[in-house]
């Protein structure tokens, strides 16, 4: 059964397409939500009148930063729970489509008609409800098609092949951003949303047409018991090795700075910079391409020279660029060419981060695994985003102290990183 092969690119990029339908959904979400929450806030009028800027041209609810940061947790609070129970009865699930698939196909539709509906909320409690739609089919379908880089990929091919699936997912957010922001200014604010939700059935039809599932593997294998969040912990708890436990935390800290400043960027940016919200999303982008061209070399590094040096060279710079971000972003070109570096730093932490959950866990849990790495950063994107909230209603409504906010938890993210102990499974 074991035989050298050679790496096959044609079936990673196929693989692909399930994460770039993922990452369609994000980056309009994050990008515009937050927006229709806060429009309207007296206090971000203010601020921008102030500073002799122009007050977009956007209808909101005029919530708080805090409430408006904390509301887009809530998709969040729900992964915590719901894709480590997926992930782990992913593994599980053995039918005639596969191990992985109908789960595809039963959160896909659910996921984009809540997607579909978000821009036509009348009231912030019905914008709540399609958010908690979306997200309810996003975190059952989540799980089982990232695992595919485990079931499908050996050991020494994961960094690589994530390198791949992440460029796929980074072209997932280009046409989100570059899309979404035209259509926004050009079309309503439905049209990201409509053509995003479109987009995401497109790239979910080619992944379950063309991605060839392994033959079930043998019984004694995946007899092992169904856990818990909460088993596969004390798994990891059991070892006297921390490094697997290091790696969770490290994976919530360094996703607590990214995502409060992901969910915040777009209300810093139009609310404190005065660019138009399309505008925004279109200079967003400038972080997915940077990402786009560092994917696969962040992946090829991290096969080359471990996945844990790679991460620590991407915290170190996001820690230095953010903590400069403070001071120098003062307008749109610094504020493209911080996102740009912020993309090439953060494809080097994110690709080799799932890789570095299945070094540490069990070749015959992968869907579990998955699970553990997605309860770390779905835990982190809800504490981020509230904490972040909170601290720019405490310092008067001012979204610049979310760059403070970020390197505090990109500093403590290298730190744990520096206590994770050398791959057992070298690349």
């Amino acid at each position: 059964m074991i035989q050298e092969k050679r790496f096959d690119y044609t079936k990673t990029f196929i693989v692909g397409f399930g994460f770039l339908g993922i990452s369609i959904v994000w980056p309009i979400f994050n990008q515009f939500i937050p927006l229709f929450l806060q429009a309207g806030n007296p206090e971000f009028e203010r601020q921008l009148l102030e500073a002799g800027r122009e007050i977009p041209d956007i209808v909101g609810f005029g919530l708080a930063p805090s409430l408006a940061l904390f509301i887009m947790t809530w998709d969040n609070i729900i992964n915590v729970f719901i894709q480590p129970w997926v992930g782990a009865k992913s593994d599980h699930t053995w039918n005639r489509l596969g191990r992985r698939k109908s789960w595809i196909l039963w959160g896909v539709p659910v996921a984009v008609v809540g997607f579909a509906l978000i821009p036509f909320a009348q009231t912030a409690l019905a914008l709540a409800v399609f958010i908690l739609i979306t997200n309810f089919g996003m975190a059952i379908f989540r799980s089982p098609t990232v695992a595919w880089l485990g079931d499908l990929f050996p050991p020494d091919d994961r960094s690589k092949a994530n390198g791949i699936i992440n460029l796929m997912g980074g072209v997932g957010g280009l046409l989100a951003f570059f899309g979404g922001g035209y259509l926004f200014d050009n079309a309503g604010r439905s049209a990201p949303f409509i053509g995003g939700a479109a987009l995401v059935v497109a790239a979910a039809a080619v992944a379950i047409w063309k991605v060839k599932e392994p033959e079930q593997i043998e019984l004694d294998e995946t007899k092992a018991e169904l856990g818990s969040v909460l088993d596969n912990f004390k798994v990891l708890f059991s070892n006297p090795d921390r490094s697997g436990l290091l790696v969770l935390l490290g994976i919530l800290l360094w996703f607590m700075a990214f995502n409060a400043l992901e969910a915040g960027l777009s209300s810093f940016a139009v609310f404190t910079l005065g660019i138009s919200p399309g505008k925004a999303s279109i200079f967003a982008g400038a972080v997915t391409i940077s990402f786009i061209l560092f994917a696969l070399p962040a992946g090829l590094l991290g096969t080359k020279y471990g996945r844990r040096q790679i991460i620590r060279i991407g915290l170190t710079g996001l820690t230095f660029i953010f903590l400069a971000s403070y001071f120098i972003i003062q307008g749109e070109v610094t504020f493209v060419i911080i996102l740009a570096l912020t993309g090439a730093f953060w494809a080097c932490v994110n690709v080799n981060s799932l890789p570095l959950v299945y070094d540490y866990g069990d070749e015959s849990k992968i869907g579990a695994y998955t699970g553990l790495y997605y309860f770390s950063s779905q835990s982190a994107a809800v504490l981020g985003p509230t904490l972040g909230g909170v601290l720019v209603d405490v310092l008067g409504d001012q979204y610049r102290w979310l760059f403070i906010f970020s390197t505090l938890f990109m500093g403590l993210a290298w730190l744990v990183m520096t206590r994770v102990r050398p791959q057992p499974k070298t690349t």
